[in-house]
């Protein structure tokens, strides 16, 4: 076997049998990201890409809470206050490559959301190629929640989910479990927790012609029945409206209860996070690739890293202070300048992610 190790961990490299196995192993944290982290992660691909001994990459998580709960938003809280932007471009660059690196590896790489998959998580496993949940997954892109909006390439998932799904996710950061995560195109194949083992000894000691994806569904189940399956009839009728207001109007016309808990969330977030997450969601509809959405993505987390005091407000409120009581600016949709979403994408952050 061919370890290698950060200093303290954070991240596990090795491969064998032709398995190149990488594991966050920060399970306090549920194996939140840091840029040392993202860095440990690239190098790892970089070396196995061109490594005839590696046929397919395998990325889980350490501890029985979480693959990942998101990217080091105590960090990002820091560069905020305290004006590092250049630190905020370097964490964002890397982790976007990163995210790009494994959409276009050549070799299969298969990941395991097992547990809370959030934020940077939903960056690492989401746009892998083979998407494994189990029956304890909680994916969300709940970056609304902090005053800010969905990055790591989540507009594009939530943009190609079906009907208005996206919109839906996206605007409430609503969790999703693992039949839900395979009906919103955000996993691939449910396997049970107690099969995992079973599936990382099956990937190591595969007969050929196998591929990864026959193998795993040697031990894929099918869910029940998504919640946002039995929902897409409000959920598209109120996510099709032309703006925050129509949503808004829509879920409360609505008979359905979660139509009407919906509205409440809606009405006590960030005006200014929701509003220019409703046209992000719905521009990445429109790109034609990754790239273009991740590029997108970065001009609007730089604008409001820079610019807007929701996103420091919001940690505050969740992370630092825990008071769970943001004052958003504005705290009304009706005080939104007129012009503040399109002033979002019109942001160009320099140096460029691309």
């Amino acid at each position: 076997m061919n370890a290698q190790r950060s200093d303290d961990e954070a991240v596990i490299a090795r491969a064998w049998r032709g398995v190149g196995h990488l594991t966050l192993n920060r399970p306090r944290a549920i194996n939140a990201l840091d840029l040392g982290m993202i860095r440990i992660l690239s190098a790892a691909l970089d070396r196995w890409e061109h490594d005839s001994d590696v046929d397919l990459v395998l990325l889980d998580g350490a501890g029985d809470r979480g693959f990942c709960a998101g990217g080091d938003v105590r960090a990002l809280y820091d560069f905020v206050v305290q004006g590092r932007t250049d630190e905020a471009h370097t964490f964002f660059r890397e982790e976007y490559a990163l995210n790009h690196r494994i959409a276009t590896y050549p070799k299969p790489i298969v990941a395991i959301a097992d547990g809370v998959t959030m934020g940077g998580g939903i960056g690492l496993a989401g746009h892998a190629r083979i998407r494994i949940v189990t029956e304890r997954s909680q994916l969300a892109m709940p970056e609304t929640r902090i005053g800010f909006t969905p990055d790591v390439g989540g507009s594009w998932l939530l943009g190609r989910a079906p009907g208005r799904l996206g919109e839906y996710l996206g605007l409430t950061g609503a969790t999703m479990d693992a039949a839900d995560a395979l009906y919103a195109g955000f996993a691939d194949h449910l396997v049970p927790v107690a099969h995992l083992s079973a599936l990382h000894e099956a990937l190591e000691y595969r007969a050929d012609p196998s591929s990864p994806t026959e193998l795993v569904l040697l031990f894929d189940e099918s869910p029940e029945r998504s919640n946002l399956e039995t929902w897409r009839p409000w959920i598209d009728d109120a996510f099709s409206a032309d703006d925050l207001d129509g949503i808004l109007h829509r879920l409360r016309q609505r008979w359905e209860p979660e139509a009407h808990a919906t509205a409440d969330l809606l009405e006590a977030s960030a005006p200014t996070a929701v509003s220019v997450t409703l046209e992000a969601v719905r521009r990445a509809r429109a790109l034609p690739s990754l790239r273009a959405a991740l590029a997108q993505e970065y001009g609007l987390v730089m604008w409001f890293a820079t610019t807007q005091p929701d996103l420091a407000e919001g940690i505050r409120a969740q992370l630092v202070d825990k008071d769970r009581s943001p004052s958003w600016s504005p705290a009304h949709r009706f005080d939104l300048p007129p012009g503040r979403v399109a002033e979002a994408f019109a942001h160009e952050p320099e140096p460029a992610l691309w």
